[in-house]
């Protein structure tokens, strides 16, 4: 059965049904990959992400250099991976879009960390906050133009021994 359309992709698109609700996929603390061009070709940059507004937010500073690329080009994409071998789950969601480069929202700052970190600041690393954290100046909107997402889950019917081995018949099934 496919998933209803997103509510929060409200946008003059064409959108597609999904395997999954999106939102609630978009809610878990995943790791993204943020494809952008470069004059030396394509980048890849492993990203935290916040799903809000219908759009996907990152942070950054003014040194980093994937807000530069996307200043320079603003057409990138998403890959978003949920992978559990014990469960035999993997969905995807692939995202393709503008991205622009925002002021810093101190409110949406504190959503954004808190999905990673825990809603206590207090808790937070200090290593991390002063390293990482307090260094942070801007934020990357990026506006969805395609959203994909597919449930391509396995093993689904056969028990996984501890060792991630699902026994004899493990190499027959292909992805």
């Amino acid at each position: 059965m496919m998933a209803a359309v997103s509510e929060s992709f409200a946008y003059d698109r064409i959108a597609m049904p999904y395997d999954f609700d999106i939102d609630a996929f978009l809610e878990q603390p995943l790791l993204a990959h943020l494809a952008t061009a470069s004059s030396d070709g394509p980048r890849e940059s492993p990203v935290w992400f916040l799903w809000e507004a219908g759009s996907v937010w990152l942070v950054g500073n003014r040194s980093d250099s994937f807000p530069k690329r996307v200043r320079s080009d603003p057409r990138c994409a998403l890959g978003i991976v949920e992978f559990d071998l014990s469960r035999g789950r993997l969905r995807h969601v692939g995202i393709r879009g503008t991205g622009s480069v925002e002021p810093l929202d101190a409110d949406r700052l504190y959503r954004f960390l808190s999905r990673y970190l825990g809603k206590h600041e207090a808790g937070w690393n200090p290593e991390f906050r002063a390293r990482i954290i307090d260094g942070l100046d801007l934020m990357v909107r990026i506006r969805p133009l395609s959203i994909v997402a597919r449930d391509q889950s396995y093993f689904a019917n056969r028990q996984v021994r501890p060792s991630g081995d699902a026994g004899p018949s493990a190499g027959t099934d292909r992805l």
